[in-house]
């Protein structure tokens, strides 16, 4: 994937483990990024299902811009999270993040203090529980949401969420 070269304002999405790079939540809030002027990237970790190999993958791809946001859903949300400490976003939005799992449940760390978290309260594969914890203890905004675990049924909430997140980070 190539970035875009000195891009002022990117958008990295991570995508969760059974969807692919450019599924709805992505392609719509890529719209939103794009319309703020962000660039927008959004890499293919189908090669693999480990956590943790799609996090080092995220970190090598070693996306720069001026202002950098990370987000992902489900597991992409873990990815972005964990991707914090090397890559210093200034912002991170996250979408039903699989956080705390057994196996792969270190606490994130470099979180940015521009942080928004989305959760659906019928979310049977990911606990909102999980996205109360994380916004606990990195003061992340938390938006519990009537939905179920893809947030696909209120995908304009999401995107009214995702472009004020984006006009806080232009403002800063």
């Amino acid at each position: 994937m190539t970035l875009p070269a000195d891009a002022a304002d990117l958008v990295c999405f991570a995508h969760g483990k059974e969807s692919g790079p450019w599924g709805l939540k992505i392609t719509r809030l890529a719209d939103v990024a794009r319309q703020q002027g962000f660039e927008v990237m959004s890499p293919d970790y189908r090669q693999t299902q480990n956590p943790d190999e799609r996090v080092a993958m995220l970190v090598a791809l070693r996306p720069r811009a001026r202002r950098l946001v990370l987000a992902g859903s489900s597991m992409g949300g873990y990815v972005s999270a964990m991707a914090c400490a090397a890559l210093r976003p200034q912002a991170l939005f996250l979408m039903a993040p699989a956080l705390y799992f057994p196996g792969w449940d270190a606490e994130p760390e470099g979180i940015p203090a521009l942080c928004s978290t989305v959760h659906g309260l019928r979310d049977d594969i990911v606990p909102a529980e999980r996205s109360l914890r994380f916004a606990k203890t990195h003061g992340a905004e938390l938006h519990l949401i009537d939905a179920e675990h893809t947030l696909n049924a209120r995908i304009d909430l999401i995107a009214a969420l995702f472009a004020d997140l984006l006009q806080r980070v232009r403002a800063s």
